[in-house]
């Protein structure tokens, strides 16, 4: 008894260790980056080098289009791939699917970025989000795949049987019947994958590339969080710095939020089932 009860303080001991360099790293971030946010900072483009002042809405904004159009393309993609393997999990082709996605998955981040600017942004002659985009999404692409296929999973084969003895067409009782079933789970692989790439710098270098202006023209290059804080913060001026150290607070409040909105939806999931 003695010593079952020794391993649970040791187990909680060092739950909580792995929590401490979190910790610090927040309040250090907050720390440097809480004086520095201000309605200015938030909507102004920055100033030239040399002038104090000017903000991030360029990046901002960028972040929000390249973030959204790399969803709008790896979502419909992940949950169909997902849908078929947690239908067909014995085929030869899921076999090699899966393998396919386990390995996208280990792929750097900046392997990705270097195949994606071979593959678009030399072709057509330019550094654009939309190419950024196309990172992000084959990025988000493993996260959604495995997240649907294990949620179906889940789901009772008996609800399917019922499904098909009313009548219903096999394609209406995935989308009707299955699919809302599992769509808490399926919406926190989403979550789980936004975050993934919200703070994602290297694939951006190669596509993206930066914009000191406002633009929202997704076949031009455009700024973004991650980039911002990548040039500002490995530049020799003061001002970068202090602009760096609020974006990175902005972005890790971004990304602590949307991993806390993947638990709750989660731990819904959990309790359904």
């Amino acid at each position: 008894m003695g010593k079952s009860k020794a391993m649970q303080v040791l187990i909680v001991f060092l739950a909580f260790l792995i929590t401490i360099p979190l910790i610090f790293i927040i309040i250090y971030i907050f720390r440097e980056g809480i004086t520095k946010i201000n309605w200015t900072f938030l909507t102004k483009i920055p100033k030239p080098v040399g002038e104090s002042g000017g903000g991030i809405v360029n990046a901002l904004i960028g972040s929000i289009l390249i973030v959204v159009t790399a969803a709008v393309m790896a979502i419909p993609l992940g949950i169909m791939c997902g849908i078929y393997l947690s239908e067909n999990s014995t085929s030869r082709l899921s076999y090699w699917s899966r393998l396919s996605v386990d390995v996208l998955q280990g792929v750097p981040s900046i392997v990705t970025g270097i195949v994606v600017y071979f593959w678009v942004v030399k072709p057509i002659g330019t550094f654009s989000a939309f190419s950024g985009s196309i990172a992000l999404a084959i990025m988000m692409l493993p996260i959604l795949i495995r997240s649907t296929e294990e949620t179906l999973k889940l789901i009772p084969f008996s609800l399917k049987e019922a499904g098909l003895a009313l009548g219903l067409p096999y394609h209406k009782v995935i989308l009707r019947v299955i699919v809302p079933c599992g769509i808490s789970g399926i919406l926190s692989g989403v979550m789980l994958s936004i975050a993934r790439i919200a703070g994602e710098t290297a694939p951006l270098l190669f596509t993206a590339f930066g914009n000191p202006f406002l633009s929202t023209n997704l076949g031009k290059p455009m700024q973004s969080l991650p980039l911002m804080i990548f040039n500002y913060a490995t530049s020799p001026y003061d001002d970068w710095h202090d602009m760096a150290w609020g974006a990175a607070l902005i972005l890790l409040f971004t990304v602590l939020l949307l991993n806390i909105i993947t638990k709750l939806t989660t731990k819904r999931w959990n309790v359904q089932l």
